[in-house]
């Protein structure tokens, strides 16, 4: 039997059928883990309440997706819940929080930054304040998720690419991403392996090298293996330091100003663009500043 709807923190079971999913589609749900929590319920019951919050009347899911799922295949008519008084937004910035000693995946946190930055239109900042990380942190969930191909994120929702093997795969083109996610799926790549393939096609002088690497990778020519162990270095003075990072600043600012000029930012989706515009946009007042330490420390005036 079923009890009237539970208020705030207060445990009551709930029918299985009642419960709303929205948020579900912020979170992977591995086979292996959904197993585990149907045969833990059904050797020792439900030991912990289901976490849901009303939207429009409904309890919908906070936490406890698993649990909901394992019960439906046991047949359960019932749960028991604790609703919590939030709303939507406030309960996507808790999907953080509740996990953070397990742990959202990177993609996981992207799809949650995307839902608070275009479904509630929060700035970054503002989603940056009230996770209690730096608005980077936050950027770099939303180029992830953004600049990922759609299908490369199905896979992972699916459980057939690992959630860490499609981050990899992110640093590439969007065009070259399904191929990549291909060679990784019917390969069974590890991660690391994944990370290794990424690099060489990286490598790759143009859009045909990359391509044709692929696609060699894809018939499998080629055997991915995780390098030896690298030579240890000799431990650097702060001048040599100092002159690595420069070298590396050049060399950035290079390769920066070589993919700006070779790929227009309007080739991108419209979010990644919206994106990479405000990030280069704020990187002007940091390259200023850099350039004011330089003439200081240098003792040379700036040139016309």
């Amino acid at each position: 039997m079923v009890l009237g709807m539970v208020t705030s923190h207060e445990i009551a079971p709930m029918a299985v059928g009642s419960f709303g999913e929205r948020l579900s589609s912020l979170r992977l749900c591995d086979g292996a883990a959904l197993e585990g929590v149907r045969r833990s319920l059904e050797a020792h019951g439900q030991l912990t309440a289901v976490v849901a919050f009303l939207d429009a009347g409904r309890a919908e899911i906070l936490d406890g997706f698993k649990r909901l799922r394992a019960a439906r295949v046991l047949g359960w008519d019932t749960l028991a819940v604790r609703v919590v008084d939030t709303d939507a937004i406030d309960a996507k910035l808790q999907l953080c929080a509740l996990h953070g000693g397990r742990g959202l995946t990177e993609i996981e946190e992207a799809w949650v930054i995307r839902s608070l930055y275009r479904d509630h239109g929060i700035t970054q900042p503002e989603i940056a304040r009230r996770l209690g990380r730096h608005k980077s942190w936050v950027w770099r969930r939303l180029m992830l998720v953004e600049s990922l191909d759609v299908d490369v994120q199905s896979d992972v929702r699916l459980g057939v690419l690992a959630a860490r093997a499609a981050v990899a795969i992110s640093r590439l083109p969007r065009g070259n991403q399904r191929a990549a996610s291909r060679v990784v799926t019917h390969r069974g790549l590890t991660v690391r392996q994944t990370e290794l393939l990424i690099d060489e096609v990286l490598s790759a002088s143009d859009e045909q090298g990359r391509v044709s690497l692929l696609a060699r990778r894809l018939e499998g020519d080629a055997r991915l293996t995780a390098p030896g162990p690298k030579p240890s270095r000799a431990v650097r003075n702060e001048a040599e330091w100092m002159g690595a990072d420069v070298l590396r600043v050049h060399d950035l600012a290079a390769r920066l100003e070589a993919r700006i000029l070779a790929t227009p930012l309007e080739t991108f989706p419209p979010a990644a663009t919206e994106l990479l515009r405000d990030a280069l946009t704020r990187l002007v007042p940091v390259l200023r500043s850099l350039e004011s330490v330089i003439v200081r420390a240098s003792g040379h005036e700036r040139t016309a």
